[in-house]
């Protein structure tokens, strides 16, 4: 068994997530760890809410809350969402809790006392007109590198470098447009230069393995080409303290956001220990040996399905399938966080660790694993336009759910998004996935087995001596679980799916060709009895390979083929106390014990088998018109 981190971007806490969002880091993630899951590995998905910086203080000035009653507001509503989507967090928790707190000050004082956190004076942008310190994120001007001209304090995400305000032409505020003055501030800076070598070693390392996204690694090899020293504390005052004496007692110097924000994943880790009552549990997915030489050998045997077909991937399962003990960590976002974790959250890792030019001692975590890969997802567009909340040129999640469910949004995330391009989401194509493709595919399927098994039986039937049809279909789809399962591991999830549908395919030619609803013979009847059976067979198998995209339908489908019980588990919603301080706060968890293995599942003749209820709801198409005409849209 391996142990697999699922590892979430921490979702900022300013508002509802909208499908660009679950797009980049939910869904995918999500699919991965049920897979992982049933593929017998023992999986921790974590992740939270990114609650400190100053875009909350200044949200929650205008709607008349403290940051702290902004934050806690966003975060339930995050929650909602995302147990409304079926992301199966382990821990979905946030960065306000106290153990956060002290997870992120430990490591910070660890770097600082290998010497990789080194005290500098810099200039500090403030607004002129209220005194008041403006973070990176709310300067923008021109790149002085591409020349793109909306490029903003911290980073251009045209080129992808990183920035300081003082290096944008023509910086002006975001909040205001007026121009930002520029005063001398003392800050803690991350000493890049000093890690550069051990940087680029773990990426010549990762990029051997073959598994990274070629634009992933490529983007996060030529950003060292550029590495210097990134400022890890802000002139402000919502955020966690800097642990050193001279600076804890400064009320407006605090830590960098994005600096807590990536500690979250062992803050996550360590916290979900401690409230299963394993305070020392974390240190299985974090200490342990991570997946390295197996990782090319994990790469040539996946390079070899391309040419041996299930033979490949089934090599590319049982490599990984037989690393006990080892650490594998897969980190998902969008690409305009690439930097942070294939750059930043590896560098204080190896800080953490004493393996920069600077050396050092371990930190009191032990050595830590670095990611094992960073899974980006490139951009979703909407109606051919960039999403915007200001501009309402936005679509919640909440919304999509109430109207149409979680399963034809995950659905498209996968079957259209932007796992390895930019991706363009249109109510016209979300319609003809769900209704040429989800329900008229796969829902028919289901419907037209268990509408004959029902009628003609009440139960799955006994099959008798199997034709050679027979025994085609069922061994095509038997093989799909060596090949879809290779290609989920790989993170390759929208030709899993393809490879999916295509079986779904495959079984309704299979009835095309039987025609069991013409076998009505008393002398038919054995034949009729067989060709059922198969085809119970390969709905019950193909709903096992769909469970990770849909994991909601796979319920449903479970129910209408006899089984009982809940098929995939779900998350929940729950209440909880801080582990410190007693404060109060909802989390998102799960018990997925219970997941059904990644394998066939011989069906039970005798199973009775009801009229069945649909599984799948096929949309009108008016409601691409009425879509648009909520955002004042022109079809």
């Amino acid at each position: 068994m391996t142990k697999v981190l699922s590892a979430v971007a921490w979702p900022y806490a300013n508002g509802p997530r909208h499908i660009g969002h679950v797009a980049g880091f939910g869904v995918p993630s999500d699919v991965y760890s049920r897979y992982m899951r049933m593929a017998g590995h023992d999986v921790l998905m974590v992740s939270g809410t990114d609650e400190h910086g100053t875009p909350i203080v200044i949200m929650a000035e205008k709607a008349g809350k403290t940051p702290q009653e902004f934050a806690d507001e966003n975060a339930s509503i995050i929650v909602d969402d995302l147990v409304g989507l079926g992301l199966s967090y382990d821990l979905f928790t946030r960065t306000t809790t106290a153990n956060h707190y002290e997870v992120v000050q430990k490591l910070f004082l660890a770097l600082h006392e290998n010497g990789y956190m080194v005290e500098q004076t810099t200039s500090g942008a403030i607004s002129p007109s209220t005194g008041r310190t403006l973070p990176d994120r709310y300067i923008e001007g021109t790149c002085p590198i591409c020349k793109y001209a909306e490029a903003r304090g911290d980073q251009c995400d045209n080129c992808g470098n990183q920035l300081d305000p003082t290096d944008l032409i023509d910086p002006r505020s975001k909040i205001n447009g007026e121009t930002p003055e520029f005063i001398e501030t003392q800050h803690f800076f991350l000493d890049l230069p000093a890690l550069a070598d051990a940087l680029s070693s773990w990426l010549d390392g990762r990029e051997a393995t073959g598994t990274w996204r070629p634009n992933v690694i490529k983007f996060s090899q030529n950003i060292l080409e550029e590495i210097r020293p990134r400022a890890m504390t802000r002139d402000i005052d919502w955020g966690i303290p800097v642990p050193l004496d001279g600076w804890r007692e400064q009320p407006t110097k605090r830590l960098y956001v994005w600096f807590d924000a990536v500690v979250g994943y062992l803050s996550a880790s360590i916290e979900w220990a401690r409230r299963l009552g394993e305070p020392d549990k974390w240190r299985e997915w974090w200490n342990a040996p991570a997946s390295t030489g197996g990782d090319a050998e994990l790469a040539r045997a996946e390079r070899a399905t391309s040419d041996e077909g299930s033979v490949g991937a089934q090599k590319a399962s049982e490599v990984l399938g037989n690393s006990d003990g080892v650490a594998v960590s897969k980190y998902f976002m969008g690409k305009d966080n690439i930097v942070f974790h294939s750059q930043i959250w590896p560098a204080e890792l190896l800080a953490a660790n004493g393996e920069g030019a600077k050396g050092g001692v371990e930190s009191p975590f032990g050595h830590l694993n670095l990611p094992s890969e960073v899974v980006s997802s490139e951009f979703m567009t909407m109606e051919g336009k960039q999403f915007s909340t200001s501009r309402g040129h936005v679509i919640y999640v909440k919304d999509v759910l109430e109207r149409y469910g979680p399963d034809p949004l995950r659905y498209f995330i996968v079957a259209a998004g932007p796992e390895s391009q930019d991706a363009d989401f249109t109510w016209a194509e979300f319609l003809q996935r769900n209704n040429s493709e989800l329900v008229a595919g796969w829902g028919n399927l289901v419907n037209r087995a268990a509408s004959m098994i029902h009628k003609n039986f009440g139960e799955i039937p006994a099959p008798s001596e199997l034709a050679d049809v027979d025994r085609e279909v069922l061994d095509a789809v038997r093989g799909g679980f060596a090949t879809v399962g290779a290609l989920i591991e790989r993170n390759r999830l929208k030709a899993a799916l393809t490879e999916t549908m295509r079986l779904v395919g495959e079984v309704n030619r299979y009835v095309a060709v039987t025609e069991p609803f013409k076998l009505k013979g008393e002398d038919e009847r054995e034949r009729l009895a067989t060709v059922l059976h198969t085809l119970a067979q390969c709905v019950v198998d193909l709903n096992t390979m769909m469970a990770p995209f849909v994991p909601f339908s796979a319920n449903l489908v479970h129910e209408v083929m006899g089984g009982e019980g809940e098929f995939m588990p779900m998350p929940v919603a729950k209440e909880v106390t801080d582990l410190d301080d007693g404060r109060p706060y909802r989390i998102i968890t799960g018990e997925y014990s219970a997941t059904p293995r990644w394998q066939p599942s011989d069906v039970a003749p005798g199973t009775p088998i009801a009229k069945p209820k649909p599984a799948f709801k096929k949309f009108d198409p008016a409601v691409v018109e009425e879509e648009l005409e909520r955002m004042n849209i022109s079809a």
